[in-house]
């Protein structure tokens, strides 16, 4: 919106054509999402406070979470709202992928509404029913992903490359519209598991946002992605923006929710932050290295999946509780203890997932 106006202007002062620049407009978006976030945070968790939207605690869960019970939750609807202000301020409202990041992220957030809304306002502890929850993400992402295959305008657009490789590319065809749906979905759910203690979730997708903001501006500009032989994607550039929000709405966030946290993100940001990370990996042709980077995400979904699998066929459990992190907590790690440590492992697969794009 602002670069509409910066472009008219430029015309009388060409000290406005800076905005031009999207690292400069990344910046922008950076600051403009953790000022609203700062700015508005404190009301927000006020007005849950006052209408009694807490959290609620699994039973069966680490005896040092009960006293987190009534915490107010469905923070995240913060972290949405500095994103789409920010973006839609400082973005090239032109580009088609700018829209179908940011709606892609709203949309997924919507589905956690609703299920934070049957939890907290129905007292119905499972909230929306998977079978729905699965549906209306299944709907949203083979919707963004069947978009993205049809406004295709280049065969690197929907090719898969491999990390490490140069010149390794698989044209996957109408299988593309595939693995990107589990791609955005599985990312929406990963986060959504990870989202169990304070400032587990929004830290590392803070980083990994980050991360995929550089690999999408690098992949929209030809000269660096020749250089460095990733796919050039003409306009994923512009994806800077939107990842400099998340960046500066998730901080922001972590200002509220660090331990002890004084507000929970609820399924309404764990499952659009997730979605947004996928999106964009989408768009920039580097899913394989959010897989990477995204690491934590990765462990917690497998030790779910493990932990169901187990006690199904063995009646045993591998864990001491699913998903991972708990594990550790009824080792008798203390909860900043767990949370430090997997930021800190999210650094380092973070650094390695960005050094993949010059091992080539």
């Amino acid at each position: 919106m602002l670069l509409f106006l910066a472009e008219y202007l430029s015309r009388l002062e060409s000290g406005f054509a800076v905005l031009q620049y999207i690292t400069v407009r990344g910046i922008m978006g950076i600051l403009t999402a953790l000022i609203i976030s700062l700015m508005i945070g404190p009301w927000m968790i006020r007005r849950l406070s006052q209408q009694k939207i807490g959290q609620v605690v699994r039973t069966d869960g680490p005896e040092s979470h009960f006293s987190k019970a009534g915490t107010p939750t469905m923070g995240g609807a913060l972290i949405l709202v500095s994103i789409a202000i920010s973006t839609l301020l400082w973005a090239d409202l032109r580009n088609s992928y700018v829209w179908v990041v940011l709606l892609t992220t709203l949309f997924f957030g919507v589905i956690g509404w609703v299920d934070d809304y049957r939890k907290v306002f129905r007292k119905d502890p499972k909230g929306l029913p998977a079978k729905w929850k699965y549906f209306w993400q299944s709907v949203v992402g083979l919707g963004a992903a069947l978009y993205l295959y049809f406004t295709a305008t280049a065969d690197v657009q929907t090719a898969y490359i491999v990390p490490f490789f140069w010149n390794v590319s698989i044209d996957t065809g109408i299988l593309f519209v595939v693995i990107s749906y589990f791609v955005i979905v599985g990312s929406s759910n990963a986060v959504n598991l990870t989202d169990g203690l304070d400032g587990l979730a929004i830290l590392p997708t803070v980083m990994v946002g980050g991360a995929l903001g550089i690999i999408a501006y690098l992949a929209g500009h030809a000269e660096f992605s020749a250089y460095l032989r990733i796919p050039f994607v003409a306009g994923s550039g512009e994806l800077v923006i939107f990842c400099g929000a998340l960046v500066g709405a998730g901080l922001g966030f972590l200002w509220f929710n660090t331990y002890p946290a004084q507000v929970f993100m609820g399924d309404v940001g764990a499952l659009a932050l997730g979605a947004a990370l996928g999106i964009v990996a989408v768009v920039a042709r580097h899913e394989i290295v959010l897989f990477i980077m995204g690491g934590i995400f990765v462990m917690e979904t497998v030790s779910v999946i493990l932990q169901v699998a187990s006690f199904k066929l063995t009646g045993k459990r591998i864990f001491r509780m699913a998903p991972i992190h708990h594990h550790f907590e009824l080792k008798g790690w203390p909860e900043p203890r767990v949370i430090v440590r997997f930021w800190i492992i999210t650094v380092m697969l973070v650094l390695f997932g960005l050094a993949t794009l010059k091992l080539r």
